[in-house]
């Protein structure tokens, strides 16, 4: 199995390198891919170094797999070209999310859409990706009507700039600043570019996705994005109001059995998911299960993961097991 990493030296592209290791990615040769600048640099994998090589270099290889963390831009010269040699694409950048003729994949929810003809395939955003982990088995079983969901996110959803800005207030170090505020003791209702309608291009993405991957347009997410001074890891305030009634009991039993996610949820013993615990974990944490009171058939839930790996690099990797597994590549 002939893998690129594309944006290896990049925040997420690190994480990618260490999760491919981690679950033992049947790597028989890495390609480590960067921009002009990065190349010739090394990268560990393994505990051995790779040498970083070019965008060309790498499709002149026709690597069995590439997956993308290097941004959008990046993604729409590039995939293309990747894929035109064989190569499947898993793209972690929002270029090709939206795209009708490409699939929007979280695996626990909708891998068995995939086939050997899906040649890029997207990956969701951060936190879209931990939501809708949460939501499909509670949509499957009471049918969601409305999603109103308020994320606090991580500067690392920004990148390297944004916490190194984070770390230079702390420190009261003058430094480059990834965004337009201090964001140490601040919170910015602020993630990504805003868009005409006064949304940010994050909110959108949340707004719009969940529909994408569950394949059901039927329900409404309104949302609003909010940057907070934690390093990793990102939490979501949930609201969602079903067709169908439930029972708080089978909510949780439901949410047990879901693969990759995690319940804590005991407000007697303060148990509740939260950003540190969630760090460096692959699991999404669901708690401050609850009914609300004000409105029929509507359940207010947190939801907290770790935006680098399943946010991003883990549900990429995960997504190349499955087309390993079943021979799609």
């Amino acid at each position: 199995m002939r893998v690129a990493v594309v944006g290896a030296t990049g925040m997420v592209g690190e994480v990618m390198l260490q999760v491919l290791a981690e679950r033992n990615f049947p790597v028989t040769e890495l390609y480590p891919v960067a921009s002009e600048r990065s190349v010739g640099k090394e990268v560990v994998y393994s505990g051995q170094p790779y040498k970083v090589i070019g965008l060309a270099d790498a499709v002149a290889l026709k690597p069995d797999i590439a997956i993308f963390s290097a941004g959008g831009d990046t993604s729409l010269e590039w995939a293309p070209k990747f894929a035109e040699v064989g190569t499947t694409v898993v793209d972690n950048s929002s270029a090709w999310r939206m795209d009708p003729s490409k699939k929007l994949v979280v695996p626990e929810i909708n891998a068995g859409e995939l086939t050997k003809e899906d040649k890029i395939i997207a990956n969701p955003n951060c936190s879209t990706i931990q939501m809708v982990l949460a939501l499909a088995p509670l949509h499957r079983a009471y049918k969601m009507k409305r999603v109103i969901v308020s994320t606090y996110q991580s500067v690392s959803g920004t990148g390297v700039k944004a916490v190194q800005q984070l770390a230079n207030e702390e420190q009261g170090v003058k430094g480059d600043m990834a965004y337009p505020y201090p964001i140490y003791r601040n919170a910015l209702p602020h993630c990504d570019v805003f868009l005409d309608n006064g949304y940010t291009k994050e909110e959108m993405k949340l707004a719009n996705e969940p529909k994408k991957i569950l394949s059901d347009d039927s329900f409404s997410v309104t949302a609003t994005a909010v940057r907070i001074p934690t390093a990793g890891g990102h939490s979501e305030s949930v609201n969602v109001e079903f067709e169908n009634d439930f029972e708080l009991s089978e909510v949780r039993k439901l949410l047990s059995e879901t693969p990759g996610v995690i319940v804590q949820d005991n407000t007697d013993t303060n148990t509740y998911p939260m950003p540190i615990y969630a760090h460096q974990k692959d699991e999404v944490f669901v708690g401050r299960l609850r009914r609300d009171e004000t409105n029929p058939n509507t359940l207010n839930m947190w939801i907290v993961a770790d935006n680098l790996r399943k946010g991003a690099a883990t549900n990429a990797v995960q997504i190349a097991e499955y087309l390993a597994a079943n021979d799609l590549l």
